[in-house]
């Protein structure tokens, strides 16, 4: 018995560890060098934007934390801030991998007109010694868009949780906090002063930390203890750079819809990246907090089958599950509520006592929690009526019941559901005996298939 114990749980510390074998296997035990920065998701997006026919000069002033956040700990706030001061810097690097912008100096602009004032006094001084014809001074671009905007929020802890167990001596637990930053990006026409385009880009930087213990008394005053586990935090500065980074390609390719500057590309190679731009643009509009995505899903009319058990709740003991098949229709008067038809085969048994088979037609009314989403629990209820085989005794009945559905496509559900049904009649097992009314129970798995096109949301 204690060997079956400690192989489960050994295999439970095995899954534990082998599922962020990457991070375990990769213990920092020596000095790692200086090497150049890592790339994010979108640096090979960025750089692979079709070439502009002529590129933007910029300038950026400020793009830097107005949250004001300090990094949080278990005990509290400290002095830290929770996002970079250097997000300026991350920008302008964006700005050049994309090759659609020329960025000029402007965050530190005094000390660029300081030491061109120490060129002009430098020149002035030995021109009457040197090349008294000696060219002015160039001067400064300037910018035609000016980029402003910054890192206008950083949430912590949007999102908390854990798992873990513990079993004679030997556990395991898992946790794992969830913080958010929000960036927003505006290009402002520096003739007219007109905003041009705002973009607006958010992630979520995760921390999670595993642990695995064992804590047990081997034999007499011989205590084995054992503990291993490691946390792993996502940098907060490669989060404030793939968002700044995002910000940039959706402002080159929002910009090139809107006809603000053109790029040096095919047709078909605009039309693509601008139909695979609002693609995302559109999921990402339909997606709200907690990657909830939000879409219209299930059309008018669908067909389902079910198959699963019958149980019988009468005037005899030992009721057995037997068999139960149904077949059925729904018709949606909005995302949220149908009418549903269903024929039934099922049998009803209590061991040798009674068995016997019968059919029934539901008409249920029937409303969906989470029309616009994968995964949604229901709830139902209606009349219908139940018959024998024989088609001799048919009685009338009231229903209800509840599960859920989890779309594997646009057009195909999986439904898990129970049914409790209550007959108006104690005839049912043909025994008349006490109070109450026979009863049966359904249990069933299903497959949904829609027809036509989803029902569209109302417009808000």
């Amino acid at each position: 018995m204690y060997y079956k114990v400690y192989k489960a749980i050994t295999i439970i510390l095995c899954v534990f560890l082998l599922s962020s074998c990457g991070t375990y296997f990769n213990q920092p035990i020596v000095k790692e060098d200086a090497r150049i920065g890592e790339d994010t998701k979108i640096t090979p997006a960025l750089r692979n934007l079709p070439s502009p026919v002529e590129p933007v000069v910029v300038g950026v002033y400020k793009f830097r934390d107005q949250t004001g956040q300090y990094k949080p700990t278990e005990s509290g706030n400290t002095f830290s801030t929770a996002v970079t001061q250097g997000a300026t810097t991350i920008l302008i690097k964006a700005l050049e991998d994309s090759k659609w912008f020329v960025p000029i100096e402007r965050e530190n602009l005094s000390n660029l007109l300081n030491e061109r004032n120490i060129i002009r006094s430098t020149r002035k001084e030995y021109r009457k010694t040197t090349n008294p014809n000696e060219p002015q001074l160039p001067p400064l671009l300037y910018a035609g868009v000016i980029l402003e905007g910054g890192i206008v929020s950083y949430d912590s802890n949007i999102i908390t949780g854990g798992l873990g167990a513990r079993y004679f001596g030997i556990g395991a637990s898992t946790q794992y906090r969830q913080d958010r930053i929000t960036i927003y990006l505006r290009a402002v026409s520096t003739s007219s002063g007109k905003i041009l385009k705002t973009v607006y880009v958010s992630k979520t930087i995760l921390s999670q930390a595993l642990d695995a213990n064992f804590f047990r008394y081997v034999r007499f005053r011989r205590l084995l203890e054992a503990e291993t586990g490691f946390t792993k935090n996502e940098p907060a500065q490669m989060a404030v750079s793939e968002a700044i980074e995002k910000a940039v390609e959706s402002l080159v390719i929002e910009g090139i819809e809107d006809k603000l500057w053109a790029a040096k590309a095919d047709t078909n190679v605009i039309n693509t990246l601008l139909k695979t731009y609002n693609d995302e643009k559109n999921e990402a509009q339909s997606t709200k907090l907690y990657d909830r995505y939000f879409k219209e899903r299930r059309s008018k009319v669908s067909a389902f089958v079910k198959g699963g058990t019958a149980l019988i709740s009468g005037d005899f003991n030992n009721p057995e599950f037997t068999y139960a098949a149904q077949i059925g229709g729904r018709w949606y008067f909005n995302p949220y509520i149908n009418v549903n038809a269903s024929l039934h085969k099922f049998e009803l048994t209590n061991e040798i006592s009674f068995s016997q088979g019968f059919n029934a037609f539901d008409l249920n009314a029937e409303l969906n929690f989470l029309p616009f989403e994968k995964l949604s629990p229901f709830l139902y209820g209606g009349a219908g009526v139940v018959n024998d085989d024989d088609f001799d005794n048919s009685l009338f009945k009231f229903q209800y019941g509840g599960g859920i559905e989890y779309l594997v496509s646009d057009k195909i559900g999986l439904s898990l559901n129970a049914t409790h049904n209550l007959v108006l009649s104690d005839k049912l097992d043909t025994v008349e005996q006490g109070k109450r009314d026979d009863q049966y129970f359904n249990f069933s798995l299903g497959i949904n298939w829609y027809f036509g096109n989803p029902i569209k949301k109302k417009k808000k």
